[in-house]
């Protein structure tokens, strides 16, 4: 299968940070609370060094003594700290966990309302699988950023200070031992943090390439095992496995490096902290308590710094995720709405195209076409393949807009209309029909949400396809499975057809939605087509000539042109293109 196109790499944008964490400024009282809970319990983990300290002297330094009284109050002490630490920091591991999953939603819900603003050329170019990676997984990756990494960072600054003044109160020329590494820590963490982010990247698209390639062969899994394709596709999506397990290779190996480095500074450090002041005991500059409580402090400051590279790592993996996520809030719709746009609530259905020509790129779809519908009139497009006939009917719903020229709808262009209220009166019936996973009601429905039972067992009724519905176990309620896949073709037509009726545009587009249908069911949603079209202006895309004889007006396209206009027996008698596309497809003239 072809690849289809890649978003670009981002720049790097240091504004990227401030936007991802825009998204938690609605839960910035939770977050807040979340914060003060983990600097209660920071705080208390600073107490509890010194109490161990204490610990340690009433119980080695008073040997033969019977009173026990400081070391069970210590103890009772030390205990309470316990509690209280881990009181606070269950709170702030729910608060925390709160806004970051708040934040997850926020960001999904705005990422696909903004996908669903893009144009079909965005999604003609950009593999669906990668999209959905992007949803997903590239969302669940920065979540840590916005809730516990960040409380983190205050929390282990925090620490981190404190643990420093308080080392340095306790012994200072300890201190200025330990002290000397941490500037060896820091540079090894940002020296590898930078390349473990342009991994993570990596990983990144790597994953949502494999995703993209897995997604393509499951939605097309009939085309696959009738070729006999599942070896090639499963190599395929191995392949990009691959390429995803080499990546998160990499970073592992990083991140590995990363946290070797960062053991064998702290606990080197951490071995001189002891042979130094082990000699300092021995020769009764400090004490056994001192010792340990110096220990403890310099145990906290190796753990923060540790913790603190960590988060860094973090935040290097989220800003890769983010990067792709902002990518495509970023990406611009491509058609554009009018700030003043002209009221609309129901349409006579008049059509014009006046002088209109598109490109695709940098391919010519369309050229200079010139015609005018009445309201309530049926026109056949017809022409061989590639002459742009869903390309016009693309133009008048806007799924985009023309290159020059305009499309007039009651004498408007349709560029000054809300989007909204020009495609709540247009409807369409493609050939390849859409069916939703819900239920046959959901589905009809969906043509207009606050329609009532009666609204839409009338529309399928109109559909013909009521008969087949009360037959079904649960009626309308009936689940039809992933694109309809429990209904058979011509059901789904009926009920995308249900749909439209429900919907009741006044303008309709049908793209030859009868043409891979058996001849029972063609017929049943040929009658349902013809009540469907009623009193509508209706624009016929036929492949199979034989539907449009009785269309009011054909026009013939070729190459982006309009080559013939008129009724099927005006166009056959002159000759020319029609005549010529209908003779090869029934071989005798008409009677």
């Amino acid at each position: 299968m072809p690849k289809a196109a890649s978003l670009p790499a981002p720049a790097r944008d240091p504004r990227q940070l401030r936007r991802l964490l825009a998204y938690a400024r609605p839960y910035r009282l939770l977050f807040g609370a979340g914060v003060v809970a983990t600097l209660i319990s920071s705080s208390l983990g600073l107490v509890f060094p010194r109490l161990f300290g204490r610990l340690i002297d009433a119980s080695f330094l008073k040997v033969g003594t019977q009173d026990t009284g400081p070391l069970d109050r210590t103890v009772l002490l030390l205990l309470g700290i316990f509690a209280l630490s881990a009181l606070f920091g269950a709170a702030q591991s729910y608060l925390l966990s709160r806004v970051g999953a708040s934040v997850v939603a926020d960001l999904r819900r705005a990422l696909f309302s903004h996908l669903l603003t893009l144009s079909p050329r965005f999604f003609g170019e950009h593999k669906t699988g990668d999209l959905t990676s992007r949803l997903t997984s590239d969302v669940s990756t920065v979540q840590a950023v916005t809730s516990t990494a960040l409380a983190q960072l205050v929390s282990q600054s925090f620490t981190l200070i404190g643990s420093a003044v308080l080392l340095v109160m306790t012994s200072a020329r300890l201190s200025l031992l330990t002290l000397i590494i941490i500037p060896f820590v820091i540079g090894t963490a940002f020296t590898l943090g930078r390349r473990i982010r342009k991994v993570s990247r990596g990983v990144q698209d790597a994953v949502a390439a494999a995703n993209a390639d897995a997604e393509e062969a499951i939605s097309g899994v009939r085309v696959v095992q009738g070729f006999t394709a599942e070896h090639l596709e499963t190599r395929r999506y191995g392949q990009g496995v691959q390429l995803a397990f080499e990546a998160a290779l990499a970073r592992a190996k990083l991140q590995a490096l990363m946290s070797g480095s960062m053991s064998f500074l702290t606990f080197g450090a951490l071995a001189l902290v002891l042979w130094y002041g082990g000699r300092q005991v021995m020769g009764g500059e400090m004490s056994p308590g001192d010792l340990v409580t110096f220990l403890f402090y310099a145990m906290q400051v190796g753990g923060t710094v540790a913790g603190l590279t960590g988060i860094f790592n973090q935040f290097q993996e989220a800003l890769g995720a983010s990067g792709r996520i902002f990518e495509l809030l970023d990406e611009q719709p491509e058609l554009q709405q009018s700030s003043q746009p002209k009221p609309l609530t129901r349409m006579d259905g008049a059509v014009e195209f006046k002088d209109v020509s598109f490109q695709y790129g940098s391919q010519s779809v369309l050229q200079h076409l010139q015609f005018q519908v009445p309201a309530g009139q049926v026109v056949a497009l017809v022409g061989p393949s590639g002459a742009g006939k869903t390309s016009l009917v693309n133009l008048l719903i806007r799924f985009w807009d023309v290159t020059d020229g305009q499309v007039l709808i009651d004498g408007v262009d349709v560029r000054d209309y809300a989007l909204a209220d020009l495609r709540r009166q247009v409807g369409s019936v493609p050939q390849e029909t859409l069916l939703f996973s819900g239920t046959v009601a959901e589905n009809i429905l969906y043509g207009r949400p606050d329609a009532t039972d009666d609204e839409v067992r009338s529309a399928a009724r109109a559909a013909n396809a009521e008969e087949f519905v009360v037959r079904l176990k649960r009626g309308y309620d009936t689940v039809v499975g992933e694109r309809g896949v429990k209904l058979s073709g011509g059901q789904r037509q009926r009920i995308t057809l249900a749909r439209a009726i429900l919907k009741n545009p006044r303008i309709l587009i049908l793209d030859e939605a009868t043409s891979a249908l058996d001849n029972e069911s063609e017929a049943l949603v040929q009658a349902a087509i013809e009540n469907l079209m009623v009193g509508r202006t209706t624009f016929i895309i036929a492949h199979r000539l034989s539907t449009v004889r009785n269309a009011d007006r054909i026009l013939v396209l070729d190459r982006g042109r309009v080559v013939q206009d008129g009724t099927h027996a005006e166009l056959y008698e002159s000759g020319g293109l029609y005549r010529e596309l209908y003779d090869l497809q029934f071989r005798e003239s008409p009677r």
